[in-house]
């Protein structure tokens, strides 16, 4: 049964609705990661390995679900939306650092949506090259803010059957890999390549860098925590499941896609698996298959990137009911049960990141806008997933009951210092993205400066910020 509050925010009923079962968390997990990267970012792994490059999905999906096995903990204890923020300030309890989580997860995700947004143009070109690419990624973006707005049980029935659509679509890969196989034309030596110069372990972790975009999403499961059934035994199964089937695909395309197209090829293409169907193994006609492929690749990066931008306004409504943004974000549409104003807000920043680089693009700055957004998401949210599993470990032994999940502890401490190698070698590797990630989070320092001035009014006398009594009050 769904469970409804009578929170309300300015006059409003800003309860969110829990209609999420076990099964549609799966597929919302497994969606979300299997739509992410592997459509749009396998040619710039295969680039930075070699043939090989499936080591480093393997070893960055393990490091990945790691860290969704201490997500699952913190979401048995706390299953609201927010997430990682909200974590965090129960770990440390500072609103600083609270405010830091929640604008380097939301820069995230917009920079994680306008990448997506910019992918589905590359494969929206190979069938119709007419319209512009900005134009494509915008339209693009706006129909999914209408359908987040019509609500969540919708946005999540959606996820799902997008879902196996694209599970067909990287079935479609494997099969070509094994018919080729079959044929006896495989040179398996290739899998063992990396071909590039240099230390093959900088080579990998370098492949790792730019495969864990295709790993994150995971996290976004946790910012629906207020919206699902029984979230207490749903969450463990479904999200740490999804990862670990994800990741079991994400190999097996990797080495179907090694086996079947030369690397380069792979690396300078924008739409790397296409070439898997280009290559006319399977026994059907090539044009026909490709025109399947791109409209299967285009619902799987729209699948996505619909969880991207369901959690955006999530994390805003979480965080402005923790007294961290302006409490307009906290306000539900009366009818459609949709936090709509950080609904528009999201919609306008992602905006803003498609123009400005198509903008610079056309200046002559030489950006590939896919890899210099995928980058600025994987450095900010590495920084976050080593700082969830720091937040696992502190806060274990307390709000514990029956029903907590309880993270593996040596595991936690591996997928701690994996996120932090491959944070500090994808920085070391490009400075660069730091000015992007700078960009992205002056925006929510603007937003903390008008709470902490417009809060600093609202709150009452002897009240101190931060405190969920007084966040109460004025949502009241």
């Amino acid at each position: 049964m769904a469970e409804t509050s009578t929170r309300t925010v300015d006059g409003e009923d800003s309860s969110l609705r829990r209609s999420i079962t076990g099964g549609q968390l799966f597929f919302y997990t497994l969606g979300d990661v299997l739509g992410s990267g592997i459509y749009v970012l396998i040619g710039l792994v295969a680039a930075a390995v070699g043939g090989a490059f499936w080591i480093a999905f393997a070893l960055g999906v393990t490091v990945a679900a790691i860290t969704g096995a201490a997500y699952a903990e913190l979401v048995t204890k706390y299953p609201q939306a927010a997430g990682a923020a909200l974590y965090v300030k129960k770990a440390f309890g500072s609103t600083a650092l609270t405010f830091l989580v929640t604008v380097s997860f939301l820069s995230a995700s917009f920079a994680a949506t306008g990448s997506l947004a910019t992918g589905f143009a590359s494969y929206f070109a190979t069938l119709w090259a007419g319209p512009p690419a900005l134009l494509v990624s915008l339209v693009f973006v706006l129909a999914l803010v209408v359908v987040n707005f019509i609500g969540i049980t919708e946005s999540v029935v959606m996820n799902m059957l997008m879902t196996f659509v694209e599970v067909a679509g990287l079935v479609i890969v494997v099969v070509i890999g094994i018919w080729y196989v079959a044929q006896g034309n495989a040179d398996f030596g290739v899998l063992a390549d990396i071909s590039v110069s240099g230390n093959p372990a900088l080579a990998v972790l370098a492949g790792i860098a730019f495969s864990f975009f295709a790993m994150t999403g995971f996290e976004n499961t946790a910012n629906v925590a207020e919206e699902t059934i029984d979230p207490h035994r749903s969450f463990p199964r479904s999200l740490v499941g999804g990862m670990v089937v994800a990741g079991t695909v994400y190999v097996l395309v990797s080495m179907a896609a090694a086996l079947t197209v030369p690397t380069d090829v792979l690396a300078e293409s924008d739409a790397a698996l296409l070439e898997v169907v280009k290559q006319g193994i399977l026994p059907f006609s090539t044009g026909v298959m490709e025109t399947l492929f791109s409209v299967i690749a285009l619902i799987a990066i729209t699948n996505t990137t619909l969880v991207t931008i369901v959690t955006q306004p999530r994390i805003l409504y979480g965080m402005a009911r923790e007294d961290v943004v302006p409490g307009v974000f906290a306000k539900v549409h009366a009818t459609r049960r949709s936090p709509w104003v950080g609904l528009l807000f999201s919609a306008a920043v992602v905006a803003g990141l498609l123009v400005t680089g198509s903008i610079v693009l056309e200046a002559g700055g030489g950006i590939d806008l896919v890899n210099r957004l995928a980058l600025v998401t994987v450095v900010l949210l590495l920084g976050i997933y080593a700082l969830v599993i720091v937040a696992c470990l502190k806060l274990r032994g307390r709000d514990e009951h029956e029903h907590t999940y309880r993270a593996n502890t040596p595991l936690l401490v591996v997928g701690l210092v994996g996120n932090l190698a491959i944070l500090g070698f994808s920085i070391y590797d490009d400075p660069s993205s730091l000015i992007w990630c700078a960009a992205l989070i002056a925006i929510g320092v603007v937003l903390f400066l008008v709470e902490y001035a417009a809060g600093s009014r609202n709150r009452p006398p002897g009240t101190r910020r931060g405190d969920p009594e007084a966040a109460s009050r004025r949502d009241a």
